[in-house]
This record gives C-alpha cells, sequence and structure tokens, in this order.
C-alpha cells in the first residue's frame, strides 16, 4: 500500500484527531498484518505512526507560508523496512545505541548480547524493538490531544538479554503542535533498558540537514573510539565541532570529523542544570522557517547526520543524499552498561521506568 502525502486538513473545531484507525500498510515476512495510524491537529500537522517497530513513518508540518512538507524521512509504503530501509522512526531498544563487545556484568553475573557491528551491539541487535511488531492499542489522553499506544513483551532471554520486560510507547499529538512520546516499562529481573526513537529530520523536505541551524544546551560530550564506543570521558564541547551552545550550521565544522566518523554520531551531555520544562535542542531551517524544539527528560542526546546514506529514496520518492537527515536521539549515554559513574540504564522491578520526549514543531 503507497500512502499518499496530503497537505493538512483542519478539523472544525481544530481539535487533533485520530484519522485513520488501523489502515492496512503490508506484511511482515511471516505474514503479520502491519497497520498504519495518523494523527491530525487543526493546525496543520499530520503524524503517521505504524505498528511494526512502534515507528513514526512520517510528519507532514507547514513552513512560514504554510506551505507543507514531509519532515521525517520515512517509506510510503511497508516494503522499505523489510528490505533493509534505515530503522528511521523506529522505538529502539532493549538498548539504545552500542554496547562494546555486545558483553556486560550485571549484579555479578555476565551476559552476552547480539552483536551486530562487528564485536559490539548496536540498537538492540538485528531482533531489537524496531523488527517487532508492536500491539496497538486506543489510548486516552488530555482533551488537547489524540494518540496512539503500543505495547511490546520482551521475553527473558531475547537477544541475550535478562528478565522479561513490558513496554509501553505512546505518541500524543497536541493542539499546540507538540509531538510527545512517552515511553514506559516494567520488569521482574533486574536488566539494561534504554529507549529512543530514531527519526530523521529534514526541515526542508529534501537535500541534505547540513544548513540547518542546530541549537544544544549541551556543555559536555562523551569522545569515542575507533568503533564509535565512549573512552569513558565526559569532555567540555568548548573548542569542538559539537559546541551548538550558540546556534551554528550543522555543516559550519563537519568536516572536521571526516576522517574518523564521516560526520556527526555524537552522544552530547544535555546541561545538568537545565530546566526540564525548557527546550534542549532547537533546529531551524532558516530559508522557510521551519523550527524544531526539543523538550526531554532523558541526559543525553545522540546527534547523528546520516552519514551512511546513498540517495535513500523516501515518501513521494524524494532520494535523500548523504547528511540527508539528522537524528536527535535523546537517551542515556551509549554504553552506560561499562560506567557505572554515569547515569544509570539498569531498569529494575521495583522502580518502572518513564521517559518522555516532546517535538514541538513551530515557524520563525
Amino acid at each position: 500500500m503507497n500512502i499518499r502525502l496530503e497537505g493538512a486538513r483542519r478539523s472544525p473545531d481544530g481539535a487533533p484527531e485520530l484519522i485513520e484507525r488501523g489502515v492496512p500498510f503490508g506484511r511482515t515476512p511471516d505474514r503479520q498484518l502491519v497497520h498504519l495510524y495518523t494523527l491530525r491537529n487543526g493546525r496543520g500537522l499530520v503524524v503517521r505512526v505504524m505498528d511494526y517497530g512502534a515507528t513514526l513513518v512520517g510528519i507532514e508540518a507547514p513552513d512560514r507560508t504554510g506551505s507543507i512538507a514531509q519532515v521525517v524521512l520515512g517509506a510510503g509504503e511497508f516494503e522499505p523496512y523489510v528490505d533493509g530501509f534505515p530503522a528511521a522512526g523506529s522505538t529502539i531498544g532493549r538498548v539504545a545505541n552500542r554496547i562494546a563487545g555486545a558483553a556486560f556484568e550485571l549484579d555479578g553475573r555476565p551476559h552476552r548480547v547480539d552483536a551486530n557491528e562487528g564485536r559490539n551491539s548496536l540498537h538492540g541487535g538485528d531482533a531489537g524493538f524496531a523488527h517487532r511488531l508492536w500491539r496497538y492499542e486506543p489510548c486516552a489522553h488530555a482533551s488537547d490531544a489524540t494518540c496512539a499506544r503500543f505495547r511490546l513483551t520482551s521475553d527473558d532471554g531475547d537477544g541475550g538479554y535478562p528478565g522479561n520486560v513490558a513496554v509501553m510507547v505512546t505518541f500524543a499529538l497536541t493542539a499546540e503542535n507538540e509531538l510527545r512520546i512517552e515511553y514506559d516499562a516494567t520488569c521482574d529481573r533486574a536488566t539494561p533498558l534504554n529507549l529512543t526513537n530514531h527519526a530523521y529530520f529534514n526541515l526542508a523536505g529534501a537535500g541534505d540537514v547540513l544548513d540547518h541551524e542546530l541549537w544544544a544546551d549541551a556543555d559536555g560530550y562523551t569522545p569515542i573510539d575507533r568503533e564509535l564506543i565512549p573512552t569513558g570521558a565526559i569532555e567540555s564541547v568548548a573548542g569542538t565541532p559539537f559546541d551548538f551552545r550558540t546556534p551554528r550550521r550543522i555543516g559550519a565544522r563537519i568536516a572536521a570529523l571526516e576522517a574518523d566518523t564521516r560526520g556527526y554520531d555524537h552522544n552530547l551531555v544535555l546541561r545538568r542544570s537545565r530546566d526540564a520544562g525548557a527546550p534542549c535542542l532547537r533546529l531551524r531551517h532558516r530559508t522557510n522557517g521551519r523550527v524544531l524544539e526539543v523538550r526531554t527528560t532523558e541526559p543525553g542526546v545522540q546527534l547523528y547526520t546520516a552519514n551512511h546514506f546513498d540517495h535513500v529514496v523516501c515518501w513521494g520518492g524524494v532520494r535523500y543524499p548523504r547528511h540527508g537527515g539528522v537524528c536527535l536521539e535523546t537517551q542515556h549515554f551509549p554504553d552506560a552498561v561499562h560506567h557505572p559513574d554515569w547515569p544509570s540504564v539498569i531498569l529494575r522491578p521495583e522502580i518502572p521506568f518513564h521517559s518522555t520526549t516532546v517535538y514541538h514543531f513551530t515557524t520563525d
């Protein structure tokens, strides 16, 4: 099924609404039916999510003139997601980002998890949450929002991880053009858990993101080695290409990273004393005026500039080149299981997990 990119329709009273309740979108290799859900508000924002990977398939947003564009990279049909389409917009777990050596020790017991990036594990392995069919359920939310909720059960031993884990992800669209993603989880045995969404943003709807302006309330970053594994240090961003405390073009200093990572693929440490209710990231397209502000309860954000892209085909047949999108993956720090002095990613039965990230779309 190919979903057509639509201009935003406004509901008569301006209230958000769930337009399509489970439109068939395709089938998994084992023939399970995949559904697509559309959230729409009265101010021009349209959000599409599917139950496969609890994936943000697309966001349509207006610019300062009211013109609509697709600002999240995704495919208009399901087949590319099976055929190796990047994990764009998917919910990532059990552990987002990298685990060195695909192994860790927890409460005195060694555990080995799936290695899918050389000797290391990335984004939960090849059978991570991004590649699972989640269970959709209707949800009640605040009167000024509509939402789609997805649940997944990850069994003890799944991908090598201990404990049974129940995960819930809620996508809520408000009348104020905010997409709120809430993550909740419980377990019956201690286990690492680090959840994020892997959306690629491009506020132009085409081309690369090097001219996008980025501000980040991050005064530190975690240096990495040749395998993109953190060294264990937290260093100041001052005088480095990772300093976005003053708004800068993403492409302004990206050339300094070419030899090692071909671009940004680094964890920024958000300022600890920041106001949790205030934006910690601001992405802006200076020409069309689209602005994305991000708020989160997470301590870090992985800044990734699609360094591996090679004309990836997305909505409407648009081909995105290298650096065609930017990921702002709010999360705990990568490889935190090996660094006990960092914010912990260990989930225990007595303390349920909850995390919130809000994407606020505006124009200037």
